[in-house]
């Protein structure tokens, strides 16, 4: 759903924001770890950044001190950078539309690579054309591999989950929307055919030999869903390296 040229565009501001802290449980520092001769994290604003349905990017990270690479590695790709709580990170969102005025933020989440821009239009476009939702994404059906989940969510649905969420909800930000669908307006966008039995996010060390393979075969350009699902098919033996690792539960934080 690309906007087309000099179209009208909705006067509603649009943010991604990608959260990203070296302190992974699983794999620390992966969002600065080496991916075809670019960190992780340049990956991911390169995609969102070359999304043509959002008004910018922003980087949130935390104030600790091991943070600080991944503030200056933001600033020096010229994204806005929020820095806050390490645990909390609705509050760091809220932060963030506090400190740059929006209508809704795009959550991506730092170790995604492969972060498809055109999905992040469709999630946007879907929002504009209904701008009632509380949420819209491609998670609450899911369809595509985990690695290119793109959740939308309006700056009051954020304060309002904000001010009553606890635990876990907290942590993954958005969680405590679309489980709660009494009290938010939710869409959801699926995809076909299905591709969620493959895996192409990073948290160990086989996701990242996993992507890197995916690179070497691929190349170092910003990557589209239908290439990447298709390379995989086409290559089962990539998709094999990390199709044993389990992704966490929800409450695992």
């Amino acid at each position: 759903m690309s906007r087309l040229p000099n179209a009208p565009r909705s006067t509603m501001r649009v943010l991604v924001v990608i959260q990203a802290r070296t302190g992974s449980t699983r794999l620390p520092g992966k969002v600065l770890a080496d991916l075809g001769g670019l960190p992780v994290l340049e990956w991911v604003v390169r995609a969102c950044r070359a999304a043509r349905q959002v008004d910018g990017v922003v980087v949130a990270t935390t104030t600790e001190a091991a943070d600080d690479a991944v503030a200056d590695l933001a600033a020096s790709l010229g994204v806005d950078v929020v820095r806050g709580s390490e645990d909390d990170v609705l509050a760091r969102y809220v932060q963030v539309v506090d400190e740059h005025p929006c209508d809704a933020v795009v959550r991506i989440t730092s170790d995604c690579p492969f972060t498809d821009p055109a999905i992040i239009d469709a999630v946007v476009s879907a929002w504009r054309a209904d701008p009632a939702c509380d949420y819209v994404s491609t998670v609450l059906v899911r369809t595509l591999p985990h690695g290119l989940d793109v959740e939308l969510v309006t700056a009051d649905a954020l304060r309002r989950v904000a001010a009553t969420a606890t635990e876990h909800h907290r942590t993954h930000v958005t969680s405590g929307i679309y489980t709660d669908p009494e009290h938010y307006d939710l869409m959801g966008l699926c995809f076909a055919p299905p591709s969620t039995d493959l895996r192409i996010t990073l948290d160990t060390d086989d996701d990242l030999r996993a992507l890197r393979a995916i690179v070497e075969a691929r190349g170092s350009g910003v990557a589209g869903r239908r290439e990447i699902i298709g390379l995989l098919r086409r290559r089962p033996e990539l998709a094999e390296l990390n199709a044993h690792i389990a992704q966490k539960a929800l409450e695992a934080g």
